[in-house]
């Protein structure tokens, strides 16, 4: 059972950090036990520490937190509040402050699990699955209950089940999940961890069993993520300080700089790659009729592996996850068959018209890495075929993308539709006419249709008959970010189902 502290205890923690600015809270009121710790207004216990948070609060909601029966409030600033004497904590980094409160609240709960993060540009949650479906036919033959999982896609915990919004949860939410797989008997948990994940600080304090390092290519450059490329890669760097062993890609660009930093930081290192030299070495890849075979070398093993899972880019995702569970000491044969058996929904998922030959593939690429290794591996596995594809990008934020996904996509398309993705609080129209101008000057044909449903219709309708269509970045799927709210959809797959009919 969680043990619980009184506010006078998340005070001395919070002083101890150096994020104490000011405090109103009575003696008496210092001893009193904290039972429960919100931000939602709608989600107050009588025994709640509220923390005023996020660049959408009012101080309304304060108000309502204090009348539902909050003891206390967390802020940055001092709310005065007429007619109260509301007692208070205010910190000078919230951030940071959520981060402790969380690891203090559920007691260090993730040191009970075996913690696996994976950051990267392209493939964290490719990776991400391959881990947990290795990790579920070991534990299968165990009698043990299926590992966990926090990614892009989905988020699993032993209680929940859910389609995921967000790379790495905020803080209080990550631990949630860590809480609710150690009740749930999980031994292990696999999860993508994002540059914004380390930057503002929703891992903080969390050491990772295995680090991996997969690669590294500029993304997520804006006013609200990273001011620079500087940035996103430090932060990303941020890994090796949070991990007992660290595997890294020997195929990653910017490689000198992954490693120095790996050497300084992490206590172990384990490299993997299609270079020769890394301790988990993948070679003589080869794309079959069924499947992609690959020999991968250790020091403890020479074998080929079998992929069933399309795309050649996901080799180097399977040797990721070879070289964690090489870490982990996982079993050979569970490694080999949870490769051979991994299928990530809407990752490369595959679909024929069987009249016309067309093929389309439905896939979460949706930056420039992830789009060039796409299109590169569409182009050897479908030799000579015209491609379309249907793409978007979000609102406000990743504004590089636009440029290139308009330059990558236009280099090797036949044709594009530039269609809604998350728009969020800007015009989807805006998003798509800025898009378009990369796709003219590789002069590269296309139509701006802002309905994505629409959009995969048209692609369907009009493609050449034995042609691909390639259908990116909302995979399975099922909301769209409009404004400030997620609205449900049809995912790509469904309309791919309904309109190949």
């Amino acid at each position: 059972m969680r043990k619980t502290h009184s506010l006078g205890d998340y005070i001395s923690l919070l002083r101890e950090k150096g994020l104490v600015a000011n405090v109103r809270v009575s003696g008496a009121l210092a001893g009193m036990p904290v039972g429960y710790i919100s931000y939602n207004s709608k989600d107050i216990k009588s025994d709640t520490l509220f923390v005023c948070k996020g660049i959408h609060f009012s101080e309304e909601y304060l108000k309502d937190a204090l009348s539902k029966g909050a003891i206390c409030y967390l802020a940055e600033r001092i709310y005065e509040i007429p007619g109260t004497d509301s007692p208070y904590i205010i910190v000078n980094d919230m951030r940071k402050t959520l981060a402790y409160l969380a690891d203090f609240y559920f007691g260090r709960v993730w040191e009970k699990l075996n913690l696996i993060g994976v950051t990267g540009t392209k493939g964290k949650s490719t990776t991400v699955y391959f881990m947990k479906n290795i990790l579920d036919d070991y534990l299968k033959k165990r009698g043990k209950p299926e590992s966990a999982v926090i990614s892009s896609i989905d988020t699993y915990d032993g209680v929940i089940n859910e389609e995921s919004h967000i790379t790495t949860p905020e803080a209080f939410e990550l631990h949630r999940h860590f809480d609710n797989a150690v009740k749930s008997g999980i031994e292990f948990l696999s999860m993508e961890a994002s540059s914004q994940g380390f930057k503002y600080e929703r891992t903080l304090g969390v050491i990772f069993d295995v680090g991996c390092f997969l690669n590294i290519d500029e993304d997520h450059i804006s006013s609200i993520e990273h001011t620079d490329f500087l940035d996103y890669f430090n932060s990303k760097l941020l890994i090796f300080k949070q991990c007992k062993t660290a595997c890294v890609n020997l195929s990653s660009m910017h490689l000198d700089r992954i490693l120095e930093r790996a050497r300084e930081d992490a206590p172990e290192i384990i490299t993997f790659g299609l270079a020769k030299e890394a301790d988990v070495y993948g070679y003589d890849i080869a794309v079959n009729q069924d499947d992609i075979s690959f020999k991968v070398r250790t020091n403890r093993f020479d074998r080929e592996f079998r992929m069933s899972m399309r795309g050649l880019f996901n080799v180097e995702n399977a040797l990721a996850a070879i070289a964690v569970c090489y870490a982990l000491g996982i079993p050979e044969e569970h490694i080999y068959s949870g490769i051979f058996s991994t299928q990530v929904s809407g990752r490369m998922e595959i679909f024929k018209s069987g009249e016309r030959g067309v093929t389309v593939i439905v896939d979460y690429a949706h930056n420039r890495m992830s789009f060039e290794a796409l299109f590169l591996s569409t182009l050897k596995e479908y030799p000579g075929k015209k491609i379309y594809v249907v793409c978007g990008c979000p609102g406000y934020k990743a504004l590089g993308r636009r440029r290139d996904l308009g330059e990558i996509a236009g280099k090797y398309s036949d044709k594009a539709f530039i269609t809604e993705e998350d728009p969020g609080e800007e015009p989807v129209i805006n998003i798509c006419e800025e898009i378009a101008t990369h796709f003219a000057k590789q002069n590269c044909p296309y139509e701006i249709i802002p309905d994505r449903g629409e959009a995969i219709k048209r692609a369907i309708d009009t493609a050449p008959d034995n042609s691909v269509i390639l259908i990116t970045a909302k995979g399975r799927e099922t909301r769209q970010k409009r404004g400030l709210e997620y609205i449900e959809t049809l995912s790509d797959v469904d309309y791919v189902e309904m309109y190949l009919k």
